[in-house]
């Protein structure tokens, strides 16, 4: 075999994107080069790697393969690179850590921030994404750490629990609902506040809502927990918060708010890696920086 961590690169760049000309643009390559170094690799190992059609590029089974194997290979490369960047003055290390939308903006900021003070030659690689797309990466090897709902499947990760993350149904105090004890599936027939589109907790929301046979119906989203309660106050529709988020809001709160009860609200955050025990000395700082509130819990 005659490649480098380039061509790998570029492969799972070209995979990543849906296209020779994307992964070369991601790469810095030209099309033409991207595309000679490709079959360069296609020839070294006398097999094609991609499905080539109109619309892009899919992975044959091979090339299943090799991105299995690549994306070992660069996080491996990165640990290396991390591991000796200890040795140089000035040279900073980097942790890649996902989340999803509560942990983000609950349960991080002060976490993060002491670890940071802790750590001078440490940056954070900072990401939300739902759940289900942490668990995916983690398995890929292509982040080190992650923070995910109880609710996504785990195989292959191991998992500590974190935080518990319950969701609650806000409700204007003049509204039809407001007195009674309200499911999900009965609140999708009015109007929600929700959160950007982009966010996690927002795809989770309408995932859950269609798995119902429903549509969640937002009437405008707000950019965070804060801006979703004080619309909610001002009786402009309903709202689903965490409960972390709901505990900062002032005693006197102008809004009804009660738990939900579906399983799929009353979760738990969990924090995972594909090993803890093997996590790169950056990524194992964070780890226990992360994990040490758990260990001194009765």
């Amino acid at each position: 075999m005659h490649f480098d961590l380039i061509d790998l690169r570029l492969y799972l760049h070209t995979l990543d994107t849906g296209s020779i000309t994307a992964g070369a643009s991601r790469s810095h390559l030209s099309l033409a080069a991207a595309s000679a170094r490709i079959r360069g690799m296609e020839t070294s190992l006398c097999i094609a790697l991609l499905e080539r059609g109109r619309r892009g590029v899919t992975p044959t089974p091979a090339g299943t393969a090799l991105a299995r194997h690549a994306r070992l290979l660069l996080q491996q490369v990165d640990h290396l690179q991390q591991e000796l960047a200890e040795y140089a003055k000035g040279v900073k290390g980097q942790v890649r850590l996902l989340c999803n939308t509560t942990a983000l903006s609950e349960h991080l900021p002060e976490v993060l921030a002491d670890f940071l003070r802790a750590h001078p030659n440490l940056e954070i690689d900072l990401q939300e994404l739902p759940s289900l797309r942490i668990a995916q990466a983690l398995r890929q090897g292509t982040a080190d750490l992650g923070i995910i709902s109880d609710a996504v499947d785990t195989h292959g990760l191991q998992t500590l629990p974190f935080r518990d993350d319950p969701l609650v149904l806000l409700l204007p105090l003049a509204h039809p609902l407001t007195g009674r004890c309200v499911s999900f599936i009965d609140s999708l027939q009015h109007d929600y506040i929700g959160l950007a589109a982009h966010s996690a907790l927002a795809v989770y929301l309408e995932e859950q809502a269609l798995h119902a046979g429903f549509r969640l119906q937002t009437r405008i989203r707000a950019e965070g927990f804060d801006g979703v309660m004080r619309m909610v106050a001002r009786g402009a529709g309903l709202g689903i918060v965490p409960q972390a988020a709901l505990d900062r809001w002032p005693s006197a709160r102008p809004f009804n708010a009660q738990l939900l009860q579906e399983d799929w609200a009353r979760r738990q955050l969990l924090l995972c890696a594909r090993s803890f025990d093997h996590l790169p000395g950056y990524a194992k700082a964070l780890f226990d920086a992360l994990a040490l509130p758990l260990q001194k819990r009765p």
